[in-house]
């Protein structure tokens, strides 16, 4: 690509004068739109205003004479009444020149209506990239200067657009812009900061406002606003694009959303999805969603379904373009077999069936242990917002909540230990963290130890038996973290319980010491976990327990006083 600086023209330097020339653009604020857009197989040069503002009619010029054609030049133009009378009266300019120029006017937004939208014609949205794809691509095909024109034209009758934004956006340099209220959204939101279709207000859920969008956008009984007809027999793809300021998460759970409620209510899947950061309004806090018909843009211009998507999917080196690759698919029959086989040996849970029965007094111990957690969770808390970001209260809470609801399924008919040691080892497991990890590996270490003891070797299922696999998985543990006694975490708890008790074969005595641990943890400075950037200032918090020794600790009293009452 090549810069004409002056005139704020981006523009192709290989494309070659047999080819259709494609010019675009608009005000700037829409990054990567256009200039991202420049490369084979899009735009051949990209023509940038000011801030939300069309380009001079003397830039549109020096953007035709930056990629000459001997084919003709289409302008392809948002319908916006700045860009079409400087794009337009730029075009008579150039006919007038001798050269062979014509317009497409990209308008595709579904929120105003035709009511509202009136003599002006709708806005046109991010839609217009589909546009640029499809003509771009013809374009590069060879195809010739009226089919392509045709090809973009029909963008306006095979595509529709809605967006929502939680706020307006901020145009750097300015001090004053409308705001949409803390607790409302706006659907019909457009890339200027103009007003929406609605504000709705209480915020509603995002399930709700996707429901609202592809209602504007699909229902075929609001005559205002049903601009294409759609079947679930329909090739049609879908274009969402990231108004600038929403998180790449908020951003894809929409995404995900819209695809659901596709299917689910619409019964369409898209057959291709372009979703990202494509055609911002600076750093608005929205996103819009385009949905295309190529079987009604494939029936108007003669061709199969297949001929328009290969435009679609046609290489561009165009920078901001969706880099997704549509080769076929070939299955490989080797590895899917031993795909399924690899499934169905994790599903085999028979193994587990076949030790010792769960002790009696384990479920009612289990159940004491965990709401002791629960109980301590404020504690739990208040600690660890003092040393870190407060999120181990929740965690052991968490955990002790899934355990509980486990347990309760199961204590009528409870299944062998080895079975629940696993599901609760998945209770675990789902908490996340430093915390989960180093409980998960011992307890799922421990579980296979005691299923090699008692269904291999013949054990009995007794203290000796599992004080030997509560050391065997303490030794497997070391093996994922260098963490030992003396460096403010959990290990300060877990390593001496579990030698205590392979060494004694005393319960009541290992818990003893893993209290007394747990409450020395309070004068050691952490060398693991970001307490280890809290500075040594002397304050209380120097003087608190690391809290997931604390919370293991309690955890562990809970079990004991569990077996007590057993």
């Amino acid at each position: 690509m090549a810069l004409d600086e002056p005139n704020r023209v981006v523009y192709n330097l290989s494309h070659p004068p047999n080819q259709v020339t494609i010019v675009s653009g608009g005000g700037s604020g829409h990054e990567p739109a256009w200039s991202g857009f420049v490369g084979d197989g899009m735009l051949s040069a990209a023509v940038c205003g000011d801030i939300f503002a069309s380009p001079s009619t003397k830039q549109v010029m020096a953007g035709i004479r930056s990629v000459p054609s001997n084919e003709g030049v289409i302008l392809c133009i948002t319908n916006y009444t700045g860009d079409m009378l400087h794009f337009g009266l730029a075009r008579e300019k150039a006919q007038a020149l001798g050269y062979r120029v014509d317009v497409v006017c990209m308008a595709e937004d579904a929120a105003l209506g035709r009511a509202k939208s009136g003599k002006v014609g709708r806005r046109g949205l991010a839609g217009n990239l589909l546009v640029i794809k499809l003509i771009g691509a013809a374009s590069q095909k060879g195809w010739a200067f009226e089919r392509c024109r045709k090809i973009g034209e029909l963008g306006n009758s095979q595509l529709v657009t809605i967006g929502t934004s939680l706020d307006h956006c901020h145009v750097p340099g300015r001090e004053a812009f409308e705001s949409v209220k803390e607790d409302a959204c706006v659907v019909g939101m457009g890339i200027h900061n103009e007003p929406g279709l609605r504000t709705i207000s209480p915020m509603p859920s995002p399930e709700d406002v996707i429901k609202e969008m592809l209602n504007y956008l699909l229902d075929p009984s609001d005559s205002d606003r049903a601009f294409v007809p759609f079947s679930s027999s329909d090739n049609v793809v879908m274009l969402v694009n990231n108004f600038g300021g929403l998180s790449n998460l908020e951003f894809d759970a929409m995404v995900n959303l819209a695809l659901i409620a596709l299917k689910r209510d619409w019964k369409i899947v898209p057959t291709r999805i372009y979703a990202g950061v494509l055609e911002t309004s600076l750093n608005g806090q929205g996103f819009s969603i385009t949905l295309g018909n190529m079987s009604g843009m494939a029936k108007a211009m003669y061709l199969q379904d297949e001929e328009v998507i290969e435009l679609l999917d046609a290489p561009t080196n165009a920078p901001a373009w969706p880099k997704n690759g549509f080769n076929p698919v070939n299955v490989n029959k080797e590895t899917e077999e031993l795909r399924n086989k690899a499934n169905a040996a994790a599903e085999d849970k028979s193994a587990l069936h076949k030790g010792p029965a769960t002790p009696s007094s384990l479920i009612p111990a289990l159940r004491q242990a965990c709401n002791a957690g629960l109980e301590a969770e404020p504690t739990i808390t208040q600690y660890d917002l003092q040393m870190g970001d407060g999120d181990c209260g929740e965690a052991v809470a968490g955990v002790c909540k899934s355990i509980l609801s486990n347990i309760n399924a199961v204590e009528s008919n409870p299944p062998p230990i080895l079975a629940l040691l696993e599901s609760i080892g998945d209770n675990v497991e789902d908490v996340g963290g430093s915390l989960g990890a180093i409980l998960s590996i011992l307890l799922t270490a421990f579980t296979n130890a005691l299923s090699k003891a008692t269904s291999h070797e013949n054990k009995p299922l007794d203290i000796a038996t599992i004080a030997t696999a509560a050391s065997t998985a303490l030794e497997n543990l070391k093996n994922y973290t260098s963490a030992r006694e003396a460096d403010r975490t959990v290990m300060d708890v877990l390593i001496p319980f579990i030698n205590t008790l392979f060494e004694t074969k005393d319960f009541g005595r290992a818990v003893q010491v893993a209290d007394q641990k747990a409450d020395a943890t309070k004068d050691m400075k952490a060398k693991f976990g970001r307490a280890t950037y809290i500075s040594d200032d002397g304050s209380d918090r120097s003087r608190i327990p690391d809290p997931g020794a604390y919370a293991v600790g309690v955890w562990l009293r809970g079990l004991e006083a569990g077996f007590g009452k057993s």
